[in-house]
């Protein structure tokens, strides 16, 4: 049997190729193609704590590049999702799939850190995948896995991002939402379904996700896999994470799905404490 990699929990969201025009002046040699770079370098470090949001004059007038070269790369970094851009002042921050393409920085992410022993844990202790996940506001981004050890598992790959409802950590992020803010995504599309669904019915879902401290998607994004999300909090009390334990669905009976959510809300509660959570 061959290994299934059919990315876990639903599909995630893709991106198209970048062209060498969109990201500036495109030169025959290797000076030119190296000042590219560096231009695409300076635009991205434009973006700092203190000024997480910018427009396109702004970063024209630090880096020293007509506003239709750093339009040029600033779409070709959207399309890779190193940026995103707000729909309502139309300026730019940074994106999570700046994720997918600096791995070794990952380490440095507190949540991922302190969650991997309990991954590695929950991995063999249930055989299949287990995932952790942080909200980017729009989907939810695979920021660390250990893969099942059994041949056909399903997995994904770091910075993956996930935005239909219906996925497991995606239900686990919204239920920590505002409805009124639930709603202004699922109505601008940014957070899509595969079936016709109800918002109201939606809403009321995520109740039940909130209430119970787990979600589950029994094969609603993928025929044929199970999805299980439990919410990791930190000392805040905030929702930071969510751990996923995804499965063939083949290998995953509904008598089944009560232990494993279990499982993962032990997972979560373990990296939580960690993390400094007052949890009762």
């Amino acid at each position: 049997m061959s290994t299934s990699n059919t990315g876990h929990d639903a599909g995630p969201t893709g991106s198209a190729p970048a062209s060498d025009d969109a990201v500036g002046e495109r030169g025959t040699g290797g000076a030119r193609g190296a000042s590219v770079i560096v231009n695409v370098l300076q635009v991205i470090r434009c973006f700092t704590v203190d000024e997480p949001v910018l427009g396109v004059t702004e970063i024209a007038a630090r880096v020293g590049l007509h506003k239709s070269s750093v339009s040029r790369i600033l779409a070709t970094l959207e399309q890779e999702q190193v940026v995103e851009r707000e729909e309502a002042s139309r300026r730019y921050r940074l994106g999570l799939g700046l994720i997918a393409v600096a791995g070794p920085l990952l380490a440095n992410l507190d949540v991922r850190r302190v969650a991997m022993d309990d991954l590695r844990e929950l991995s063999a202790e249930t055989a299949e995948t287990a995932a952790l996940s942080i909200w980017d506001g729009t989907a939810a981004v695979t920021v660390e896995q250990v893969p099942s050890r059994q041949q056909v598992k399903h997995t994904s790959v770091l910075g993956s991002r996930y935005a239909t409802g219906l996925s497991a950590s995606v239900q686990v992020f919204l239920a920590h939402e505002p409805p009124e803010h639930v709603r202004g995504l699922v109505d601008s599309g940014r957070i899509r379904f595969d079936v016709p669904t109800d918002p109201d019915d939606f809403l009321a879902r995520l109740a039940a996700v909130r209430e119970l401290g787990h979600a589950v998607n029994l094969g609603e994004t993928s025929p044929d896999e199970v999805g299980i999300s439990a919410p990791v909090t930190d000392h805040r009390g905030q929702v930071v994470a969510a751990v996923l334990l995804a499965a063939p669905h083949y290998r995953v009976p509904d008598e089944q799905i009560p232990s494993l959510a279990a499982a993962c809300r032990d997972t979560a509660r373990r990296i939580s404490l960690r993390l400094g959570a007052a949890l009762p």
